[in-house]
């Protein structure tokens, strides 16, 4: 008989490529540990994507509608890479509908479309339908810890600042240890004064303050990824709809790119907030987390 693993790490993410993007090498990490079990609840489709690749651009909403689909075949080749093997969408895939998002102000920030499509995951009116969803999957996993977004969702995508919002709800029913997806401003300017170095780089370097941070003193914990570097890569290559790494081809990369084609570096740390406030440095998520 397979022995239950003793610890339980549940991710909420909006859109497939957000569990890559912001939790990939946490992901990797905690899967490779025969004693711990993950699972992965996706919120949408992502079907509000911008399609980077000019052969896929029909799949997109201004096309044949069909990009949801697609990135279901991605998430999953993506969860393959990072050693998932229990990825669930919340409620059913496409119960819930990619709201989204408009630009607000400088850098990235994100803000609510002013028209909603009917089954958008952000609609008020879906709020309790989707905590009673998660709160079903919090019963059944039972997990010690739990991450998702802070409250402004990283950089106030719709979808984010919802996902967050039911997590914390639905912890209320079922509690766990609530960590939030953040990156250090040290460890942004780091991974951006090394790309500085490349003479080559394909993307554009951001501005100052166009990518989001959180103070260094904020940072709870600090998960060292460097071992999964190669899944963390693999499952970014998956997405490719969304994101474009580089060096292209397989092996190795430097840095990766959204549609906006803003340079990001991929560092060797992932980090987060503690939902209860600053803590100890810790480099474990379960570290003081019940049993």
């Amino acid at each position: 008989m397979t022995p239950v693993p003793r610890r339980r790490l549940l991710l909420v993410h909006a859109h497939p490529d957000d569990e890559t993007l912001t939790t990939g090498g946490t992901i990797a990490r905690y899967a490779a540990d025969p004693d711990t079990a993950v699972t992965l609840v996706t919120c949408t489709l992502g079907e509000e994507g911008e399609v980077i690749p000019p052969e896929l651009a029909l799949l997109g909403p201004g096309g044949s509608d069909q990009l949801g689909g697609y990135r279901i075949g991605e998430l999953a080749a993506a969860c393959a890479a990072l050693g998932v093997a229990d990825h669930r969408f919340l409620s059913r895939p496409g119960r819930w509908r990619d709201s989204g998002m408009a630009l607000a102000g400088h850098g990235v920030r994100a803000a609510t479309p002013e028209h909603l499509h009917e089954r958008a995951f952000a609609r008020p009116e879906a709020f309790d339908e989707q905590v009673d969803a998660l709160a079903a999957v919090l019963e059944e996993v039972r997990p010690q810890v739990v991450v998702t977004y802070p409250a402004d969702g990283g950089y106030g995508h719709p979808d984010h600042v919802r996902a967050h919002q039911i997590t914390v709800a639905a912890l209320q029913r079922v509690p766990a240890r609530l960590y939030f997806t953040a990156v250090g401003r040290s460890t942004l300017d780091a991974g951006l004064a090394a790309l500085a170095e490349v003479a080559d780089l394909p993307f554009r370097r951001p501005d100052t303050d166009e990518l989001p941070t959180v103070p260094d003193d904020a940072i709870t914990a600090r998960i060292d990824v460097r071992t999964h570097r190669a899944a963390r890569i693999a499952a970014l290559r998956a997405h490719a709809t969304q994101v474009t790494v580089w060096p292209e081809a397989d092996g190795d990369a430097i840095a990766f790119a959204l549609s906006n084609l803003v340079a990001q570096p991929l560092p060797d740390v992932e980090e987060f907030m503690a939902a209860d406030g600053p803590g100890h440095d810790v480099d474990d998520l379960f570290a003081g987390a019940g049993e």
